[in-house]
């Protein structure tokens, strides 16, 4: 029996699978946009638990399984018992007898290592405090799209040195490329046991968000206020104010630059309507690719490498 494998961060995978993914997203995504069928996982399922609410997380892994024949369900706090108490590692042992895929969106990152460590099936981590890595897949296959390899270029990262800040950091390890960060004081990214070092090669924090943003090939953001630091946003909005990301911001980039969110956005708050809405933001192709490297992403946890379509 093979074991298991989790994608619980970005690191969980080789440069070499990640590339992989990277190619086949590209496949599924054209066999898709062809009207071809490819229906590998017919009487598979995903269980996706919810403990934080979601657009892109839910719709792009849903409709991704169907598009591969097989089928989600949704198990959220209110209708499980996970809202009564039940413990995560006794959801884990039920779910994976009655699925064969599970992914979860919620707080702490070690609800995440518990399920996982109690699971017969592969976990994907659809987003915690600590990380978002299906996000940043989709990310990095969005620039490459358009401009094949990241390794070598720059990513600037404007705002708070959040879950996907951190994934970021672990891609750029990963892919060899550069993230610049610029984040307000106190709002860097913590350290975590274990989490990948901030090596100079492909690592560098800014004060200054032009500084950062400075000949960078993507500029990147986030909401100011995540999801569980509500009780904070007013002091975030008055702490971030200087970390906008405006037309002025991306002038002082790459002239091929593009703009990721990865959304929901508030216009005039961490980026001006005219970027997230202009000419070289890449908003819309990116939540799409959410869909598209998810499914290469399942396929692999399940079936491994495919040669074909």
């Amino acid at each position: 029996m093979k074991p298991v494998r989790h994608y619980l961060q970005f690191s969980d995978l080789s440069q070499d699978e990640c590339l992989y993914l990277f190619e086949r997203s590209r496949v599924l995504k054209r066999l898709h946009a062809d009207g071809e069928l490819y229906r590998p996982l017919v009487g598979r399922v995903m269980s996706m638990i919810f403990e934080k609410s979601s657009t892109r997380t839910r719709v792009s892994f849903e409709a991704g399984m169907a598009q591969l024949g097989g089928h989600a369900m949704f198990l959220d706090t209110k209708t499980s018992q996970l809202g009564r108490g039940e413990p995560i590692e006794d959801t884990a042992r039920v779910l994976s007898r009655m699925s064969d895929v599970v992914m979860i969106r919620t707080f702490e990152h070690s609800l995440v290592e518990r399920l996982a460590a109690y699971s017969r099936v592969p976990v994907i981590n659809g987003l915690t405090n600590e990380y978002h890595p299906c996000q940043v897949l989709a990310d990095i296959l969005t620039w490459m799209e358009r401009h094949g390899s990241i390794a070598g270029h720059t990513v600037a990262w404007i705002g708070d040195g959040n879950n996907v800040a951190r994934t970021w950091r672990q891609a750029a390890h990963l892919l060899g490329f550069k993230l610049n960060i610029a984040t307000p004081v106190g709002y860097e990214i913590a350290p975590l046991a274990g989490d990948t070092p901030n090596d100079p090669a492909y690592f560098q924090a800014f004060d200054d968000p032009m500084e950062a943003a400075k000949g960078a090939d993507i500029i990147t953001t986030d909401v100011f206020t995540s999801m569980g630091f509500e009780a904070e946003c007013e002091v975030r909005r008055e702490a971030f104010k200087q970390h906008r990301v405006t037309a002025a911001l991306m002038a002082v980039a790459q002239p091929h630059a593009l703009f990721l969110h990865c959304l929901p956005a508030h216009r005039g708050e961490e980026v001006d309507a005219e970027v997230i809405d202009g000419a070289q933001s890449a908003v819309w192709d990116e939540a799409e690719n959410r869909m598209h490297v998810q499914k290469a992403l399942i396929e692999f946890l399940l079936l491994g490498r495919i040669a074909e379509a």
